[in-house]
């Protein structure tokens, strides 16, 4: 019996073009029955103030530091940082067997608002862009420092990711080396720039406007989609419009496009189940200290855990682990499911 390939119905793989790997879709899969791990949602109950919380203002932290009473965005020092800047230089080598080398860095922790029950979806526009100012005013001064090759601009969302402290926050890891995603990525993009002397994101990024399929928002700067490579349930991708290698190059206009983006964005997220939406979330950008780097396309990425539910989430397990990742719901059911969702945030349609 002669059957047709079908990609929203057959097992199939998908190229990553920004990393090389590939991911297994397993369409057929969904319809299976979950007799697996459900989470504990903890309930979104915060106060705007607690006394407890090291984030929140005049508040003291575990170095016994003060916070000021910040108004908007807050950025200090890590207190546990992961890189140290102090670190002495050094390196081993036994028989190419045993290798290892100094990491030079400094961690910074951003507060993106003085009220611990915010969340990024339940800030306004104006707001978030106060925080996206500060990510690109910490950006400029840390590539001040000439040893500082990457500078990573993140956030871990939700207890279900490993978040430390409720307190809406973000971090900002700058580095002496490239790490490896971003190692990844330059090359995929430098190899696509030198055959075709275009951004490999802008190119795709035209595809994917023709195409509609994976779209989710636009603005005049920046688009939101889920990209035909996605390995999370409901991974997605924002895309500069212009071809930018960093967040140092923002214009006034483009940082609060920005801030509508993941606004909405956000927002839809927590719409689909009606959940604070965990997910780790950052900025991919150009290299600093090394060069200019025009092949390099600023883009962020949102890998949010949760499949079924609020309260089901997937793992990487197993073949993920061992073998390739994949997904069972495909990237368009993803794409489609969040187009679906209202921009307005379900507390507020509730009221």
């Amino acid at each position: 019996m002669n059957q047709t390939f079908e990609l929203d119905s057959n097992p199939h793989t998908r190229l990553n073009i920004l990393t090389g790997e590939w991911v297994l879709v397993s369409p057929h899969r969904t319809k299976r029955p979950w007799q697996g791990k459900v989470e504990d949602v903890t309930p979104d109950n915060r106060p705007e103030y607690d006394p407890k919380c090291y984030l929140c203002p005049g508040n003291s932290r575990a170095d016994g530091d003060s916070n000021p009473e910040y108004t908007e965005s807050f950025v200090f020092n890590n207190d546990f940082a992961a890189l140290l800047e102090d670190t002495p230089a050094g390196n081993m080598n036994e028989h190419d067997l045993l290798v290892a080398s100094n990491q030079r860095g400094l961690c910074k922790v951003i507060s993106f608002s003085p009220k611990h029950h915010l969340t990024l979806p339940e800030m306004s526009v104006k707001a978030i862009t106060a925080v996206v100012n500060v990510w690109q005013n910490e950006f400029n001064s840390l590539a001040e420092n000439n040893w500082i090759k990457y500078i990573q601009i993140f956030e871990n969302k939700g207890e279900i990711m490993g978040c430390s402290n409720p307190h809406p926050h973000g971090q900002i890891w700058s580095q002496g080396d490239i790490p490896l995603e971003i190692a990844k990525e330059t090359e995929r993009q430098k190899s696509y720039y030198a055959i075709h002397k275009r951004s490999l994101l802008s190119d795709y990024l035209k595809l994917e406007q023709k195409k509609k399929e994976r779209i989710i928002f636009e603005n005049d700067h920046f688009a939101v989609l889920v990209p035909f490579w996605a390995v999370w349930p409901y991974e997605t991708m924002i895309i500069s419009k212009r071809h930018v290698n960093s967040i140092r190059l923002f214009t006034e206009a483009e940082k609060e496009s920005l801030a509508e983006a993941i606004k909405v964005l956000t927002t839809k997220y927590d719409n689909l189940f009606e959940t604070s939406f965990p997910y780790s979330a950052g900025m991919h950008q150009a290299p600093v200290n090394n060069g200019y780097y025009p092949e390099w396309h600023w883009h962020m990425h949102f890998y949010p855990p949760l499949l079924r539910s609020a309260s089901v989430k997937k793992f990487m397990v197993g073949y993920e682990m061992l073998a390739n990742p994949q997904r069972d719901i495909t990237p368009e059911f993803a794409a489609n499911r969040l187009k679906e969702m209202s921009a307005t945030h379900y507390k507020i349609s509730k009221v």
